[in-house]
């Protein structure tokens, strides 16, 4: 007689007995999930951008992350990097952030 209600559901026994470890196992596989998914990509790109800024050396040209493309005329031991915009400016960032190192000639490009 009822309408809102499936006779499967109103008919229902006992529940049934799970697996005492099934919850710890969803647990480790979600956790490899997110392991492979999230964390080991973001541990590589942080890698190679370490190993990008290790890398600089006078005379690269680079991209910012705020965009500026220029070359670098000095590189400091205290974590900053000077770039020649042109021939008149130039600026000094912090090595974090070049975004990329440039192939040779792509300012002559611009």
């Amino acid at each position: 007689m009822s309408f809102f209600i499936s006779d499967a559901v109103a008919a229902a026994g006992a529940p049934s007995q799970g697996s005492p470890y099934s919850p710890v196992i969803m647990l480790v596989v979600f956790g490899l999930i997110f392991y492979f998914m999230i964390l080991r990509p973001q541990q590589k790109r942080a890698k190679e951008h370490k190993e990008l800024m290790d890398s600089i050396s006078k005379g690269d040209e680079v991209l910012t992350s705020g965009g500026l493309v220029g070359r670098v005329t000095k590189v400091s031991d205290t974590g900053y990097v000077s770039i020649a915009l042109n021939e008149t400016n130039e600026v000094v960032i912090k090595r974090d952030f070049v975004a990329a190192v440039l192939p040779k000639g792509t300012m002559k490009g611009l």
